[in-house]
């Protein structure tokens, strides 16, 4: 009878999903007129320093003089599969029709795009550049083409925090917290663990280990107070016994979620944790396209799954694998180590997400956000801002980027 029922659960969900495109019919509509007219002429490429990343940004040109720009997951080999693959595969096309692009560049890259890695990393940067430069050509912010926003501005969380075993560190860091520009309310922090020189590998917290958190993320919320969130990521370092045990130490104090508790490959091991944990459950950022995230949703692996959208296929897939998570009702968050470019393409992503809860601001700061140009913050009372120019709204800042491109870079050479 569960068997029966999981099927039925499943058959549903897909074709649900399936039905999902219909949302783009204003996008098709407006596009209908200028489709054919538009040639995309080349693709370049550019590796930018960030605070600790290179970021891999991407052009593309058409014979209209316009173009768009992206940026995809950082990694090794991403430039060289953009100008070696996927360039090849968009040159002549119309750049309008990105979902039938999206799929022409899986196909000619061996067809490895259900599988992740650089292949699917540097598709996604590639199709961000695609819906910018469509934003352009329809002059339409990206968000309105994704089927419009459902919110005007996109919560942010800060990734940064205090040793929880120390008191003061708490104290100083929530008064950081609390005085920072960008005005953010929520953080994303780690746990307390005494290593092991003898079991560098281990996957086990001691009681002292659960002990030490369950103290520490209580002082943190005694300090921050209810009106502040906080979340705990475990970096994939535990085994489901050990990542459970640390759920329910940390739970009086009132997690957002427990993040990436166990390693990402799924195993019935997440549904169980997750139907036993009494902290949320959240999982996502080593995940690739609908087929990475699908056994999660379907069963349960987790409460909340989060989609690092520069990396898990683009704009249109992470919206893909939303819908999929809104028919079993499971809330959406954004992964985010990206330029202030590839942050702005996954914030208008995330304001077309219906039941979206928050998204990620790991290297964000005065120094980071000088690398576009806005109509005003990219960050405001702790929200991601929404712009109304054409896609993306921010474009490079020209003389800031030029004295951070990676060493052998040129500026889009």
């Amino acid at each position: 009878m569960r068997t029966e029922m999981n099927r039925r659960t499943f058959l549903k969900a897909a074709t649900l999903a399936a039905a999902m495109p219909a949302f783009l019919e204003r996008y098709h509509a407006r596009a209908a007129p200028l489709r054919k007219k538009v040639k995309i002429t080349d693709l370049k490429v550019m590796l930018v320093r960030g605070v600790s990343l290179q970021h891999p940004m991407v052009k593309i040109e058409t014979d209209a003089g316009i173009s768009g720009i992206g940026e995809s997951y950082w990694g090794g080999g991403i430039k060289d599969m953009m100008l070696t693959y996927l360039r090849r595969a968009l040159i002549g096309e119309d750049p309008l029709a990105i979902d039938r692009l999206y799929t022409k560049m899986v196909q000619q890259t061996g067809g490895a795009g259900s599988t992740g890695g650089v292949t699917v990393t540097a598709i996604s940067g590639v199709e961000i550049a695609l819906w910018d430069l469509a934003g352009k050509i329809l002059d339409a912010p990206v968000y309105e083409l994704l089927g419009g926003k459902h919110r005007n501005s996109v919560r942010a969380y800060w990734t940064a925090g205090p040793n929880v075993t120390s008191p003061q560190s708490i104290r100083k860091f929530v008064d950081e917290l609390k005085t920072h520009p960008f005005g953010f309310t929520a953080i994303k922090t780690g746990f307390a663990r005494k290593r092991d020189s003898n079991e560098p590998y281990s996957r086990h917290l001691s009681a002292d280990d659960l002990t030490a958190n369950a103290k520490g993320f209580a002082e943190l919320r005694d300090v921050m107070g209810d009106g502040y969130e906080f979340a705990v990521h475990c970096h994939w370092e535990f085994d489901w016994p050990d990542a459970l045990a640390l759920a329910r130490a940390v739970a009086p104090s009132k997690p957002w979620w427990l993040e990436d508790p166990m390693p990402p490959d799924y195993s019935e091991s997440w549904t169980r944790l997750t139907a036993q944990s009494p902290t949320p459950i959240l999982t996502g950022e080593n995940l690739y396209t609908r087929h990475g995230f699908k056994p999660f949703i379907v069963n349960g692996g987790c409460h909340i799954i989060q989609i690092d959208i520069p990396k898990a296929g683009g704009l249109l897939e992470s919206k893909k694998i939303a819908d999929l998570a809104d028919i079993f009702y499971m809330p959406v968050c954004a992964h985010n180590v990206a330029s202030p470019l590839g942050a702005m393409a996954s914030v208008h992503c995330a304001a077309s997400i219906r039941d979206f809860k928050a998204h990620e601001s790991a290297a964000i700061s005065p120094e980071w956000s000088r690398m576009v140009i806005a109509d005003g913050p990219l960050v405001k009372d702790g929200r991601f801002q929404l712009f109304e120019k054409p896609g993306l709204g921010v474009e490079l800042n020209e003389d800031y980027v030029r004295t951070r491109l990676a060493p052998g870079e040129q500026w889009w050479g």
